[in-house]
This record gives C-alpha cells, structure tokens and sequence, in this order.
C-alpha cells in the first residue's frame, strides 16, 4: 500500500507529536517530515516533496497563510490542510484566496482530520462542517449579484508581509536583517516604505494592523504590547 506523505507545520511539539500519532494509526498515511516555523515548512517542502501538509495558521517567522502562499507559489501540486483554533470568516477567506484545499478548527478528532488528508490527496476540498456551509452561502450570496464584504486590500508583496509579521513579533533590524539574508540597510528601508505604504507609523500600529490582517494572532500582541510600552 502506498503511504500518503504529510508534512506537518505546527510549532508546538507535543500538538506535532498528538498529530503524528492520530494521522499515522491506520498506516496509510507517513508523516515524512516535521516543521517547527513557517520558514521550515517551506524549506522542508522544497527538501521533502510532501503530498499533503497539514499547517498551522499560528507559526512563528512565517505565518501558516504566507508560508501556504510561497509553497504553492512554486510546488502548485501540493494540497494544504489548514489547521486553527479560529474559525473566523476573516481567516477562512484568507485561507482559501491563499490556495489551501482545506480549513479545519483544532477541537477536530483525529479520524476527521485522516479523512481531510485523504480527501485532498485525491484532489478534493474538506472544511469543517460550519465552515462548509458558510462558504456554501457565501458563493450563493454572490452569483445571487448581493456580493461579498471585504476589507481593503493593501496588496503587500510576500516580502512585505514577512517584514511585518517580524516586526510584530518584536525582532529587532538586526534579527530580521539575518533572518531575512539582507543588510540592516535595508531592512531600514523597507520598513519605512511599508510605514509609507500602510500610513502606520509606528511599531504598535503596524502590530495591530498585522493583528488585524491575519498576519498573526492576538496571542502574540499581548506579548510584544508590553515589550512596546517598556521601550
């Protein structure tokens, strides 16, 4: 029997180690490699050639929607399981513009999470029940002419949006220089243009913003609030 290949994105290790454990019970399914930051999870996907990954939305470095973006940006074929503890609207659309296949909440069980995996294997889409739905009456409002809300789009490079989610995990120019591969310089540059470019010019707003955009959690903002207010 050939094993379906996953590579799970997650950066707790017991969430990692709970997950492997589910998805490789019935032994069709072979957890090939393990990343622990969106930034891994596109590496490993270059290194590995998973069939499937299942991705945390939550990942330090990289947010799981940006990480998806780049990963499928240059491996179209791959199908992507998004994993969250949210089942906002906001993110599921992020999700499914990003090219993911599929949306699961956290409070899953495992067997539906093996399902969703062999689901997109095959080429084909699995959300959560609620969120089936609400996509299901979302496509309908719109080829109904009522149209769907959305935010403003900014239109951040992929560059842009790396720059942001370090910046609102609290790194310093420094860190994101070497994180980044580029000069401290630069980096200075092009955080002033994407101040420019948002009309936010400081560390709090641009935390906010990238909290309001999906770029990370509010888990993270109480954290790097009060780094800010220390400063």
């Amino acid at each position: 029997m050939k094993q379906i290949t996953v590579l799970l994105a997650e950066d707790h290790t017991i969430v990692r180690q709970g997950l492997r454990l589910l998805v490789e019970a019935d032994g069709d399914i072979k957890i090939a490699g393990e990343a622990k930051t969106g930034r891994e999870a596109v590496q490993m996907t270059r290194d590995l050639h998973p069939e499937v990954i299942v991705m945390d939305i939550a990942m330090p470095l990289l947010n799981g929607l940006e990480a998806t973006r780049q990963i499928l940006k240059t491996f179209p074929g791959t199908k992507i399981l998004i994993l969250s503890a949210h089942s906002d609207p906001e993110y599921v659309e992020q999700v499914v513009k990003a090219g993911a296949l599929g949306y699961l909440v956290k409070q899953s069980s495992g067997d539906v999470l093996a399902k969703a995996i062999r689901e997109l294997h095959q080429g084909r889409t699995f959300f959560t029940p609620a969120i089936a739905k609400r996509l299901k009456d979302e496509f309908q409002k719109a080829t109904e002419g009522v149209g769907l809300r959305k935010k403003k789009d900014h239109q951040l490079t992929s560059r842009e949006v790396e720059l942001l989610q370090l910046i609102a995990e609290g790194q310093a120019n420094k860190q994101i220089a070497s994180e980044l591969s580029i000069s401290i310089k630069t980096v200075e540059k092009h955080r002033q243009h994407l101040m420019e470019k948002l009309n936010i010019h400081d560390i709090a707003g641009l935390t906010r913003f990238a909290i309001a955009a999906g770029i990370i959690e509010s888990s993270v903002q109480s954290t790097v609030a009060q780094e800010v207010s220390a400063k």
